[in-house]
This record gives structure tokens, C-alpha cells and sequence, in this order.
């Protein structure tokens, strides 16, 4: 079964606080929450959530493709494995970095390397780690792995359970599109989802370009059994527009 999230960031300190947030997910439906910072995982729990990802290491810019990055970003992504089984936390967010001038091939086989090292102990603490398909047109220019074939070069290197891709549509939808394709031909690789409208990343409603009820469809064909959170920037009032999320999403899976 298909659980639903939203993440943290695009919908705290928009006149909603945490606490009338995370409430108001519970009492929709939410299974889960999407990085949120440490310091309120214990309120989350309090309100019957689960705390469905959180960043893996720092920095977006300064991730798994720099060299110079590596034993840092290796070293956090232990530490948080280790968070990650306490807290029971599924799902560790890995970032590329930015290519900074080099090749495709370097920069696979530098993410590979780093993941790697860390995917035994992932497997052995039942932590997926997912790295971040991100678009390099709009948002995070410069980014390395902005595309599906990208990332899945990385996953196949790795070659561990623990290891997938985190399959942004909003992302993907700007850099290449035919995201139904895509899920259908590739989900093996994807171990989490992401949704936002474009253009804009807002609300999944009319006003933008991707139609999601096929799209979760789509991912429920393929027998995906995690988290689709929900990581879009409201417009209006944070907790209607979860609510409405929600219930199209769920629609649509029924």
C-alpha cells in the first residue's frame, strides 16, 4: 500500500506553526513527514506521524560528486544511518552536488564510490539512502544528477537495495518529461517520490502543466509500496491545500 507525506520545508512558516501543521496532517490522513528538522522529530511522533525522510549529509552544492566532498559527505551519511534506525526513518535524501565542470562519467563514479561504502550499512539497518534527481534548468543550476539516466547509471554501479533514486516529478517533468514512461520503465530503480506543480512548484491543481491522478497510477502499477510525498509551495492557506492533495491523491489510488 501506497502511504502519502509532505515535506516539511515548502509548508512550515508560511502563518501555520509546526505544531497546527503536523496536526492538521494527522487528522487529514498523512502518513508521514518529509525533512523536518531533528529538533522536531519527537513532535512528530507525538502527533502519530512518521518521519518518512530526512537529508542524508550537506549540502545540496557540495555533495556525493566532489571529490573533496567525499569523506565528509561519507561520514555524515553513517551518523544518520545510525539516526535513521533509532528514529525508524525509512529513508535518507542523498544529493548529487553540483558538476562544477566535470564529466558525466567522473561524476558517476564518484556518487557510486561514495554510496558504495555506505550501502552495507544502510542494507543492514533497513535505510533506503535516495538520491535526488534535481533540475538544473530552473531551480539548482549546475546540479550533476539532473536526469533519470543519470541517476540510474549510479544505482546500477551501486548495485545495493539500500540504494535508489529519489524520482522528483516536478524535477523531472522540467528536464525531460514523459514521466509515465519513465516510472513504467524504470521504477525498479525509484525507492521515493516527489510531487509539485510546474511551473512554480505549487499546488497540483489546474493551473499547472502535469495532470497527476494517471501519474499515481502509474506508480501504484508497479507495485511501489513507499512514501509519495507531497513537496509543493502553497499559494493560499498551507492546510487546505495539503487536504486537497491528499484526497486527489488517494483518489486516484482507490
Amino acid at each position: 500500500m501506497i502511504s502519502q507525506a509532505f515535506s516539511f520545508w515548502c509548508l512550515t512558516n508560511r502563518g501555520v506553526e509546526p505544531e497546527k501543521l503536523l496536526a492538521g496532517a494527522a487528522k487529514i490522513g498523512y502518513d508521514g513527514i518529509d525533512l523536518i528538522g531533528e529538533d522536531l522529530w519527537p513532535l512528530v511522533k507525538k502527533h502519530g506521524l512518521k518521519i518518512s525522510a530526512v537529508n542524508g549529509h550537506g549540502t545540496l552544492t557540495e555533495g556525493l560528486a566532489g571529490k573533496k566532498f567525499a569523506k565528509r559527505c561519507e561520514a555524515e551519511i553513517r551518523t544518520n544511518i545510525e539516526k535513521a534506525e533509532k528514529w525508524k526513518i525509512p529513508v535518507l535524501v542523498c544529493l548529487s552536488g553540483n558538476r562544477a565542470g566535470m564529466t558525466d562519467k567522473k561524476g558517476i563514479d564518484q556518487c557510486a564510490e561514495v554510496l558504495g561504502k555506505v550501502a552495507k550499512a544502510a542494507e543492514d539497518a533497513g535505510v533506503l539512502l535516495a538520491l535526488e534527481l534535481l533540475n538544473s534548468k530552473v531551480d539548482h543550476k549546475d546540479y550533476i544528477c539532473d536526469r533519470t539516466a543519470w541517476g540510474v547509471e549510479v544505482i546500477k554501479k551501486v548495485n545495493s537495495p539500500a540504494v535508489k533514486l529519489l524520482y522528483d516529478i516536478y524535477h523531472m517533468q522540467i528536464m525531460e518529461g514523459d514521466i509515465i514512461r519513465t516510472i513504467k520503465a524504470e521504477h525498479q530503480h525509484f525507492g521515493h517520490y516527489h510531487t509539485g506543480g510546474n511551473p512554480g512548484r505549487h499546488e497540483l491543481d489546474e493551473n499547472q502543466e502535469i495532470y497527476y491522478p494517471p501519474i499515481y497510477k502509474a506508480i501504484a502499477a508497479t507495485g511501489y509500496k513507499g512514501f509519495i510525498s507531497h513537496e509543493f509551495i502553497p499559494t493560499g492557506d498551507p492546510i487546505k491545500a495539503m487536504r486537497t492533495a491528499f484526497k486527489d491523491c488517494q483518489k486516484a489510488l482507490t
